[in-house]
């Protein structure tokens, strides 16, 4: 989606949005740092995000990969920046073929700083001079394809101090074909409002964004304000001076100063907000909690469907997945990279599709052995695994090898009786409770348009230990309306499910539209992710000793257990399924592994 037509929507509706830059990080354990917290932020609700470009395309390929990631990945609308600096054709061709693979529909085209070694701007031969002259290059080769940003300057820049000669190029750039105007940092509220004014007189009438920077030490305050040369009003100065030595003081402190200059800019009439998080998330969320923008428990952002959207190239109309990714987005994300067409509407009984292999990057089990160990600890019996699983539950630790997200408030309505099963030895690794027509709107299940209501049947899967298996199914057999799929490590499969077709688990009804089924148990996935899961599981074992009581036992429980997944398919039932395991319960627990 264009930027251009997120502003104007912004604009219409009154509702204040924001967005997010970020650079490329240094180093590998940055770049994955920042992929970690750029996953968190999107929960804030950006509108979109921007990923800046190095002098002379330095980082560019780390650019376009970190464009390419949360476009496809973590489902971020992204901007990426394009400067002339140091850039001949080639290089900028590239880089907008990457931007357009990656399904990214907006670029910030600047001419950017001199690398750091020169002292002053020279374009390169072949190159471009001016920033109008890359918008210009853009919109012949791609027309309407990208939403083209440029650069404002509220208080002049380093090389051109007059702000007239600043205005004239601002508008060769807008009338080049640029569509939105993204500005310099700024603290002071008065001359940003007065330079919008003069752009409004000279005819230029496109978006304004106000780059705002959050206040993380003192020391960078001053630091920033200074390079961007902006003046810092003197209450500022008074506030800030006092608690300068203090950084949590100086972010409370300096969190009131932003957020009453960032209420006076919406207060004006622009509802955009962009912020300089300098890959940091602290201040930037402070600020937004201020202001009221931040999403909280009453009022979480807005879903469009039950599981994170990808946008990437050929991706934005998906809308059917099978539930069995829901806590391991990029995972499913990678393993259907190569899809020709990606499910809309129906999964399809015919459909067989071919998922990724197992060795691509972003499957495996995250994390360091000894960040693993650190967090599972060495679990020496049934009993110590089944504890790991509690103390998920219960929010004491954030991730499962088969969940890479903390356990949210949908599971509350049926905690008690996961605690249970884990207690009793069933490790619990996905499940959803039923859900019978709550509004879309609802904080916890809510997903989709307004107006509309939402249904879900209740879904349990686990990994059981084969001396119960039997008797499980047994009692599944029993009862016409739970189906299931149970499977071992060797693919051994036991299904009562009438054929290989999906089974809609999730469903909403919304005014105007058809049926919209987002989430689905079908065969072929369900086998699919089989492999995963018991790869994670060994991948879990391998972070021990070879020789260890914790690498036997994990091992011993992905060569043995099942995988099973069960639904119930009468969706007023929230509690049902439990009653299937009454009175079932792992042999020796406790008994540990020598």
């Amino acid at each position: 989606m264009h930027i251009r037509e997120k502003l104007e929507q912004a604009e219409k509706t009154g509702r204040p949005m924001f967005s997010f830059e970020f650079f490329p990080p240094k180093t590998a354990q940055g770049v994955q740092n920042l992929y970690d917290r750029m996953d968190r932020m999107h929960d804030l609700g950006p509108s979109f995000i921007d990923v800046t470009w190095g002098a002379g395309g330095r980082l560019s390929h780390l650019t376009c990969e970190m464009v390419n990631v949360a476009q496809t990945v973590y489902g971020l609308e992204t901007c990426m920046h394009l400067t002339c600096t140091d850039m001949e054709k080639q290089k900028v061709d590239d880089a907008l073929k990457e931007a357009y693979k990656a399904g990214c529909t907006n670029i910030l085209a600047l001419r950017g700083d001199p690398p750091r070694e020169k002292e002053k701007w020279v374009a390169v031969d072949g190159g471009f001079r001016y920033a109008k002259d890359l918008v210009k290059y853009i919109k012949q080769k791609y027309g309407n394809h990208f939403d083209i940003g440029v650069a404002g300057y509220p208080e002049l820049c380093e090389d051109q101090q007059d702000p007239e000669t600043l205005m004239d190029h601002l508008k060769e750039k807008v009338d080049a074909g640029g569509t939105f105007i993204v500005t310099q940092m700024f603290y002071d509220v008065d001359i940003f409002l007065a330079w919008v004014d003069k752009v409004r007189a000279k005819g230029i009438n496109v978006p304004i964004v106000p780059g705002i920077m959050p206040i993380q030490t003192h020391a960078a305050f001053l630091r920033r304000a200074n390079w961007s040369n902006c003046h810092i009003p003197q209450h500022w100065i008074d506030a800030l001076e006092p608690v300068k030595n203090d950084d949590a003081q100086v972010r409370e402190v300096g969190k009131g100063l932003v957020a009453e200059m960032c209420q006076k800019i919406i207060d004006a009439g622009i509802m955009h907000l962009h912020f300089y998080t300098m890959n940091l998330a602290q201040a930037t969320r402070m600020v937004l909690q201020e202001l009221g923008l931040a999403p909280s428990e009453g009022t979480p952002t807005k879903k469009a469907l039950p599981w994170r959207q990808s946008l990437g190239l050929n991706r934005r109309e998906e809308d059917v997945r099978p539930i069995f990714w829901k806590n391991r987005n990029k995972s499913y994300i990678v393993r259907t990279q190569d899809w020709d067409e990606f499910p809309n509407g129906r999964w399809g009984d015919s459909r067989s599709p071919a998922f990724g292999e197992l060795d691509a990057y972003g499957i495996g089990l995250k994390g360091t052995n000894e960040q693993n160990i650190k967090l599972w600890g060495e679990p020496r019996s049934i009993n110590d695994v089944a504890n790991i699983f509690v103390r998920f539950l219960k929010s004491d630790i954030k991730s499962l090898p088969w969940s890479e997200s903390p356990i949210t408030s949908e599971a509350d309505a049926i905690k008690p009786e996961l605690l249970d099963l884990n207690m009793r030895g069933f490790l619990t690794i996905n499940s959803q409770p039923a859900v019978n027509g709550v509004k879309s709107s609802h904080p916890t299940h809510g997903w989709g348009p307004l107006g509309g209501y939402v249904y879900q049947k209740a879904y349990l899967e686990l990994l059981i230990h084969p001396g119960l298996i039997s008797e499980l199914i047994s009692r599944i057999e029993k009862t016409e309306d739970i189906t299931f799929y149970a499977v071992n490590k060797a693919g051994d499969l036991r299904t009562n499910a009438p054929n290989d077709g999906p089974n809609a688990v999730t469903w909403g009804v919304f005014p105007g539209k058809e049926i919209v089924q987002p989430t689905i148990v079908e065969t072929v996935s369900f086998m699919a992710w089989k492999d995963e899961a018991f790869r994670l599981g060994s991948d879990w074992a391998r972070c021990h000793a070879v020789e260890s009581p914790s690498r036997h036992l994990i091992d011993g429980i992905m060569e043995n257990w099942y995988l099973v997944n069960i639904v119930h398919n009468d969706f007023h039932q929230t509690h049902a399924l439990f009653d299937l395991f009454k009175d079932l319960e792992v042999e020796d627990l406790e008994k540990q592994i020598s």
